[in-house]
């Protein structure tokens, strides 16, 4: 599969984190998929950073 799509790991993650984000009332600003990587951005709040790898891991950026 291309990395113009996030994998199903990666959906099902960003999912989570999304609704664990939300349920801590922080606004999620940018959700953004890094065709030259294939990782999901997310940016939430005044400072974090999440990354999430294409094998669904993720991590603060």
């Amino acid at each position: 599969m291309s990395s113009r799509y996030p994998t199903a790991e990666q959906n099902l993650t960003c999912f989570i984190l999304c609704q664990n984000l939300t349920a801590l009332l922080l606004p999620i600003f940018i959700v953004r998929l890094d065709e030259r990587t294939g990782n999901i951005y997310i940016l939430a709040g005044e400072e974090t950073g999440i990354v999430i790898t294409r094998d669904g891991k993720w991590r603060y950026d």
